[in-house]
């Protein structure tokens, strides 16, 4: 396997931590009786340390390395999984939980600069863009994957044993990187030693100012926001939905995994787009557009089942070229080489801040509405502000 492959790799399995809880939770409900809205936080806590540590963490991988990152991250993912697999609490669980975003931050943090760093650039676009798709990549296998492995036991033990099994998925990964991924990748351009120098002679601070001031960061990082809270929602609870409509559970899984999967074609349709001089604003605008109709023909119409679900994977295949766009934009529009890593971190800090409010507060508006029909108009709204904070991204590349 390739170092780039590597690294995408333990991306995915990463997201198959954050992804393994939807086809469980009905089980969840049953087993240790988990509420709807625990449910939620179940979905989101995982992303608590990128929400609080993300930029922290930018500033702490340049010197702590990114390989070595990316290693420790996936033995804290698999040490989080195998605290969970043995919790006998819903609160257990949601402690395994937050040491399991704490993995997926330290994985997902340094592999965009690691990714440029072995990448040509030439190629640099249509492979951040395949990395854009780790998410609903993991997302997907999680979806159907789960329910097998989940069906060797008993209701009690099934869950535990998938557990498990990713806390061992997540070592053989480490491995692989620890032997296929090079010891001293740097970026692209700058040999080590003035690399260090220049992080060095800047200091921490002055590289958090340059980040903090910089208006690209702050305007992919709020797009982020906008797309992945509502994405984690409408996928995350796809499963409980069905289960209460009455879906067979095979029939779930592959339902699901079908509308988490679509999104793969979007984000790697955003790199090759990308790649072939096709504006941001452009994809960027075509992905909220897509899910605003989306989640609003899915939620707020009854008695349709097959357009609902059409609309589904329109709204997960089309905001798959918000991802693959950002991910590219967030080195693109990094203030200097040297703040590619911090300000990766800003946007996944507020990516994990997307996480962490919309399940919950979806599950929320379901909850106090007695049904789904309301969530259209949490994710329209997101979406109105994803298009506004498009044309912001637009002005500020014609200044570039």
């Amino acid at each position: 396997m390739r170092p780039a492959a590597c690294v995408i790799a333990a991306g995915v399995v990463a997201a198959l931590h954050v992804a393994k809880l939807p086809p469980a939770l009905p089980v969840l409900q049953q087993v240790m009786g988990v509420s709807l809205l625990q449910a939620g936080f179940l979905l989101s806590l995982v992303q608590l340390a990128g929400m609080t540590l993300g930029l922290p963490a930018g500033l702490l991988i340049p010197r702590w390395g990114p390989r070595r990152s990316l290693l420790s991250g996936l033995l804290l993912l698999a040490a989080g999984s195998a605290m969970g697999g043995a919790a006998q609490t819903a609160a257990g669980l949601l402690l395994s939980r937050v040491l399991e975003g704490l993995g997926f931050l330290c994985v997902v943090l340094p592999a965009p600069g690691l990714l440029r760093a072995l990448v040509p650039s030439a190629q640099l676009s249509r492979v951040l863009g395949g990395w854009g798709a780790y998410m609903p990549l993991g997302a997907s296998l999680a979806l159907l994957a789960g329910p097998a492995v989940m069906a060797l036991g008993s209701a009690a033990w099934g869950w535990r044993l998938w557990w498990w099994g990713l806390s061992a998925l997540a070592v053989l990964l480490a491995w692989l990187v620890f032997v296929r991924v090079p010891a001293d990748v740097e970026a692209p351009g700058l040999p080590a030693e003035p690399q260090q120098a220049a992080l060095t002679s800047s200091g921490w601070r002055s590289l958090l100012q340059l980040t903090l001031r910089s208006r690209g960061a702050w305007v992919v990082a709020l797009s982020f926001v906008m797309y992945s809270g509502q994405w984690m929602a409408v996928v995350g609870f796809l499963p409980s939905i069905y289960a209460q409509a009455g879906v067979a559970a095979g029939a779930t899984a592959w339902l699901t995994a079908l509308a988490a999967a679509v999104n793969i074609i979007g984000n790697l349709a955003a790199g090759r787009l990308l790649h072939r001089g096709v504006a941001p604003v452009a994809l960027l605008s075509a992905g909220f557009v897509a899910m605003a109709l989306g989640a609003g023909l899915a939620f707020g119409v009854d008695g349709l089942p097959r357009l609902q679900y059409l609309a589904v994977l329109v709204f997960s295949m089309f905001g798959g070229l918000i991802p693959g766009t950002l991910f590219s934009l967030s080195v693109r529009l990094a203030p200097g080489p040297q703040a590619v890593p911090t300000t990766v971190g800003w946007v996944q800090q507020w990516s994990a801040l997307g996480q962490f409010v919309g399940p919950p507060l979806v599950a929320g508006v379901a909850a106090q509405a007695g049904h789904w029909q309301w969530t259209g108009l949490v994710t329209g709204a997101c979406s109105v502000a994803g298009l506004l904070l498009a044309w912001q991204i637009h002005a500020l590349l014609r200044r570039v």
